[in-house]
């Protein structure tokens, strides 16, 4: 329907080396929103396997990691003049049958920024510890509770999308610095609970060099918000 506030809203993929997961993934979310997915310098078929599923795809080369193929993303929803995004991960660890909680939120209250919360007992333990400490050590850094920083499921309101586009981070924490723009504009910040899915995936993040942009990240965050209060 042309009345639908849904029609605004599109679902942005971004995926490295993903072909296997794909089909269900993009599928699941096209039950609800469009797809447009950001093929991040992948060598296998993922974004043929995409195209072929029902999504939009664009690429960038060489692979340049999370925070850039979201920029991506967001460049491209703003230019198609969608209000909002709705984020989500291509390995099958985000259930697109949850699209529709974020929806009845973002409806309800129109937040800028909504996270999907995980259960971390529902993790294996050392993923468990590192998001029980990272999420102990940003809250720290910010200065209030902030349930879970390191969830790819968001759904993001266009000024907020706007917003983060002169970030420089180019891997997964620009999901983090994400959360700090958003409580720094004093902009509306949601959770929404989702489930907490693991079935032995790799993972693309490099643990050490991770810990130490995350670490940098806390950091400066407290210094940021230190000076600011």
């Amino acid at each position: 329907m042309p009345d639908n506030p849904n029609n605004k809203i599109v679902v942005l993929i971004p995926a490295y080396n993903e072909a296997r997961h794909l089909p269900a993934v993009v599928a699941g979310a096209l039950a609800h929103l469009p797809v447009l997915l950001v093929d991040d310098g992948s060598i296998d078929e993922t974004a043929a396997v995409a195209e072929a599923a029902g999504a939009t795809v664009l690429r960038q080369w060489p692979n340049q990691g999370k925070g850039a193929a979201l920029r991506a993303g967001f460049r491209w929803a703003i230019e198609q003049d969608y209000q909002a995004v709705l984020t989500l991960d291509a390995d099958g660890q985000h259930d697109p049958i949850e699209i529709p909680k974020f929806l009845q939120v973002y409806q309800a209250n129109q937040a800028d920024l909504l996270i999907g919360a995980r259960d971390f007992r529902q993790m294996p333990p050392v993923r468990r510890l590192a998001n029980m400490l990272g999420g102990w050590s940003f809250s720290w850094a910010v200065g209030q509770p902030v349930r879970d920083n390191q969830s790819g499921y968001r759904l993001l309101s266009r000024r907020m999308m706007e917003a983060v586009l002169i970030s420089q981070e180019h891997g997964f924490e620009f999901e983090v610095e994400m959360i700090v723009v958003c409580l720094q504009r004093e902009f509306r910040l949601g959770w929404v609970p989702i489930r907490t899915i693991y079935a032995g995936q790799g993972s693309h993040i490099n643990p050490l060099r991770h810990l130490i942009n995350f670490s940098r990240l806390v950091w400066h965050t407290r210094q940021r918000f230190q000076r600011a209060s």
